[in-house]
């Protein structure tokens, strides 16, 4: 099995274990070679509720996959998702492993203040 496969293969084996709702939509986060992704979704109604990625006019100048623009990622969807009252979600690290470039996002939407 190849790396790719991996990811897909832990991605099926979280999501049938984490699901979003109204109340706690769900933070997904996908990372591509040269981009990264978050989104906050309802699932109940498979509606995107915020989203940030580095292919935004904001991110443009920076856009690379590293850890501190996940850190700007992070802080970002925090602040979207507050603005639409968002308060609480559950993470979703896309299969991905829980360290460098997902924790850094994570840690800063929560330091943004959304909890999870």
């Amino acid at each position: 099995m190849n790396r790719k496969r991996i990811t897909a293969v832990r991605h099926e084996r979280i999501r049938k274990k984490v699901s979003g709702t109204g109340q706690r939509p769900r933070l997904a986060v996908h990372f591509s070679g040269r981009h990264i992704y978050a989104q906050v979704i309802n699932d109940e109604t498979g509606t995107t509720l915020a989203s940030v990625n580095t292919t935004e006019d904001t991110f443009r100048d920076t856009a690379k996959a590293n850890s501190d623009t996940a850190t700007r990622v992070g802080t970002a969807i925090a602040q979207r998702a507050k603005e639409k009252s968002i308060a609480s979600v559950v993470f979703d690290r896309g299969g991905f492993r829980f360290h460098g470039k997902v924790k850094a996002l994570a840690d800063a939407a929560r330091a943004e203040g959304l909890n999870f």
